[in-house]
């Protein structure tokens, strides 16, 4: 029999998924051609604009996975929200926005990749760029999948599996009939649920740990509770940023937070190709100027209330977590899976409780009880009491990591860090606000993957399939067809890849790449006359050349994940495994330089295209 919170939850989650059927209902209405499921038209409102590209741009990889990494590495992370506002709303708008509309419109591109060919005149620079974006896009789309199910798993106590075959369909019933008009309508009524339910989760948060002030001078005395393995490679406390230096292990940190996580993605936002494509679907430059104030505050609002929260986070599990029910299983002994590559598994044996809180006989919490061994002192002590009425009373004493306790699918158990928002929120917050939170995590697992599947179907059918067989197709049909098959590929991956901080792996590894691929060709094609075909073809080659290497040969996680390192280096992780801090590099550091000065080169050796050519892509 279902309880009363059972149903108010499914009639709640039901009359979303209504609304958001409406307003696919009302895209697919309102498309008609091509142009309609490519732009929406280029007539999009600049509220539905902004608020589009912000739910778009912030997905649950912001929300779960990148907060996650926040709350194990500190407050250093919001280096990345000003980067996400200055870069990714002032200068994409501002700067680069209206030129790409501009051009756009002019050239008639419906797509990131028809822009590049048709600015180039060049079907090399428009299908090698589609096909970039195709194969890599749903790796992206794979983040966000783990990132919202994680939540889901969490919430309804299902297995990873169905909650991700539910989500898949609930995305594809929208995003294959609507085209971008549906999209864009259902992204604007996510982005304002997403705004109200971070806004009241910052408020809850603060008022939990005694004030503003309060937690965050309980947040810096508790530096001695950083996890042994996070000091080891430069972790200072919450809220310091790393230790800066190179040639080190203990430097590692610091490579690791600001080359991936705040400069891979921060820069990595003016090359995405589910970005750039709604610059180009309003009318004016005056849309886009009024879209920079709500841009910016919804990025200043959802990652920035998301990564303080989860700094926060460690103040409560460590100082105020007490968790009530009846003590369902005792493991005595499990090997805790704290980082796990192809060739690496380090374990940490703990004794875990398994608690039931609500009465249904299902474990709602997994807690270490305590390290064993050695591991005593590296791990938290449960504070156990028995109550008189057979229930048990736990205090676990943990920080966000050390929390972030789950079960892989062959039953094993790991401290997975895209559980620690789902984990604090369980444990923190009311229920109604977990419905809440619910909600916030459909709305942004949807609306970016809405926009990436959107724009991969575009790119397949409308850049490589179309152009590679010379003619005219049913491109709304392939497109569909191209989403339904990039939604089956981002699933296989999201099944095989948890664990290991990987959602917000995956979201800097797709940034980084467009960022060396796209960049110089982008900025160049919409600034300067002089930059040629053989330079855009030259580097885009050459920072997706430099960043696959580097994702195979270099990055120690990565290259040991895919395994092929190996075989050229006697099993280690990288070629550059004993140099210190080079594996920890992002690619977009040395892919982007070499991106850059290709271009340069190239363009100062060739020909530019016509005077014809360029007087229509800088027709005033």
């Amino acid at each position: 029999m279902l309880m009363v919170t059972d149903v108010v939850e499914i009639a709640v989650i039901m009359a979303y998924l209504v609304i958001v059927i409406m307003l696919g209902w009302l895209g697919y209405t309102k498309t008609k051609t091509a142009s309609d499921f490519m732009l929406a038209g280029r007539g999009t409102h600049p509220f539905v604009m902004a608020m589009s590209y912000g739910a778009t741009f912030i997905s649950t990889s912001a929300i779960v996975g990148f907060a996650g990494v926040a709350g194990m590495f500190g407050m250093g992370v919001l280096w990345l929200v000003f980067l996400n506002i200055f870069v990714g709303i002032f200068i994409a708008f501002v700067f680069l926005g209206e030129r790409t509309r501009h051009m756009g419109h002019v050239l008639n591109a419906h797509t990131f990749a028809e822009l590049l060919g048709r600015r180039y005149n060049s079907k090399a620079a428009q299908v090698f760029s589609g096909i970039i974006i195709s194969l890599f896009l749903p790796l992206y789309a794979a983040a966000v999948f783990i990132g919202a199910c994680e939540f889901i798993t969490s919430h309804f106590g299902i297995s990873y599996h169905l909650a991700l075959l539910i989500f898949a369909v609930i995305v594809a019933s929208y995003v294959v009939t609507g085209g971008l008009k549906g999209v864009m309508y259902v992204d604007a009524m996510q982005g304002t649920i997403m705004t109200v339910c971070m806004i009241t989760m910052l408020i809850l948060c603060y008022k939990m740990v005694g004030g503003v002030a309060e937690g965050h001078a309980q947040l810096t005395e508790m530096s001695d509770e950083v996890f042994v393995g996070f000091k080891a490679i430069g972790h200072q406390g919450w809220t310091e940023m790393p230790k800066f230096g190179w040639g080190d292990s203990q430097y590692d940190l610091w490579w690791i937070l600001v080359s991936s996580i705040i400069c891979g993605v921060g820069f990595g936002v003016l090359a995405q190709p589910q970005l750039t494509v709604r610059f180009m679907t309003v009318r004016s430059k005056r849309e886009l100027n009024r879209g920079v104030l709500i841009g910016g505050l919804f990025i200043l609002l959802i990652p920035g209330t998301a990564y303080v929260v989860a700094n926060m986070s460690n103040v409560y599990f460590n100082k105020y977590e007490t968790i009530t029910g009846q003590l369902l299983s005792r493991t005595e002994r499990a090997d805790v899976i704290a980082k796990k590559t192809r060739d690496v598994e380090k374990t940490i044996p703990c004794s875990l409780l398994h608690i039931d809180e609500d009465g249904d006989k299902k474990a709602d919490f997994h807690v270490i009880e305590k390290g064993l061994g050695k591991a005593a002192a590296i791990m938290p002590k449960a504070e156990v009491k028995q109550l008189e009425n057979g229930l048990i009373q736990v205090k676990p004493r943990g920080t966000a990591f050390k929390r972030a306790l789950t079960q892989t699918r062959n039953g094993r158990w790991m401290l997975n860090a895209d559980s620690v928002i789902p984990n604090y929120i369980r444990s923190a917050m009311p229920t109604w606000f977990s419905l809440l939170f619910l909600i916030t995590l459909l709305s942004a697992g949807m609306s970016t993957l809405s926009s990436q599947f959107h724009t991969l179907g575009s790119t397949f059918a409308h850049d490589v399939f179309r152009k590679l067989r010379n003619k005219e197709t049913s491109s709304v049909k392939v497109t569909r067809t191209s989403i339904l098959v990039g939604i089956i590929i981002a699933m296989l991956l999201s099944l095989y890849a948890r664990g290991g901080f990987i959602v917000a792996r995956a979201t800097a590894i797709f940034f980084g790449l467009c960022l060396s691929s796209f960049l110089p060709s982008l900025v160049g094609g919409l600034f300067f006359r002089r930059m040629t075909k053989p330079a855009a073809l030259s580097s885009m080659a050459a920072g997706f050349g430099v960043t696959v290497f580097w994702l195979l040969f270099v990055k120690a996680k990565e290259a040991g994940a895919i395994g092929l390192v190996q075989r050229f280096t006697g099993g280690e992780s990288s070629i550059l495994a004993g140099y210190p801090n080079w594996p920890n590099v992002d690619p977009c550091f040395v892919a982007l330089p070499i991106s850059v000065i290709t271009a340069v080169l190239v363009a100062a050796f060739t020909k530019p295209n016509t005077s014809e050519e360029l007087e229509k892509c800088f027709a005033k």
